[in-house]
């Protein structure tokens, strides 16, 4: 893996373009990703130590979710990789709410980077510049829930519905 210097770096490249190609990054990162099927729906995804690839990781990822889901899933387990090599062992699992049996504060901040990955702060600003301001247009540009964008843009979850705008 990466340092996370390096990590962050690869991390920016992949940012130039809406949306990240999460699957692409991962590469990039030396991390290889497998969408399984027939996973229980209260799994989203897994990481765990790759024996064939000394340091690398492999990122599991539940196939019947939701497209924006699988992409968030991603995201948070890259987020593992770059911040938390040393806790995977044989492997770091998350159920839907993102609980892996890590600390809260880990978990936390593996959504963090997750979030700022999918939705960095600065492509958000520009496109809100530029008169984007409805939260489901902003989710789809960077193809995320509307739930993840409301979040994002600190919004309420009441005040996050259809064609809503926050600004």
């Amino acid at each position: 893996m990466k340092s996370l210097n390096e990590a962050l770096a690869v991390i920016g490249e992949h940012q130039k373009k809406l949306p990240v190609q999460t699957v692409d990054l991962a590469r990039d990162l030396g991390l290889r990703v497998y969408k399984v099927p027939n996973w229980p729906g209260d799994l989203s995804g897994m990481i765990r130590k790759n024996e064939e690839n000394a340091g690398g990781f492999d990122i599991f990822v539940n196939a019947s979710h939701p497209y924006v889901r699988r992409r968030f899933t991603i995201a948070h387990e890259i987020a593992h990789a770059v911040l938390h090599p040393q806790l995977i062992g044989d492997g770091i699992t998350d159920d839907a709410l993102y609980r892996s049996g890590l600390s809260n504060s880990v978990e936390a901040q593996a959504n963090r980077l997750a979030a700022d990955i999918l939705m960095p702060r600065k492509r958000l600003r520009e496109l809100i510049a530029s008169g984007i301001t409805d939260i489901d247009t902003l989710a789809d540009k960077f193809k995320v829930s509307t739930q993840a964008m409301a979040i994002r843009l600190n919004v309420p979850q009441h005040e996050a519905s259809p064609r809503r705008e926050f600004a």
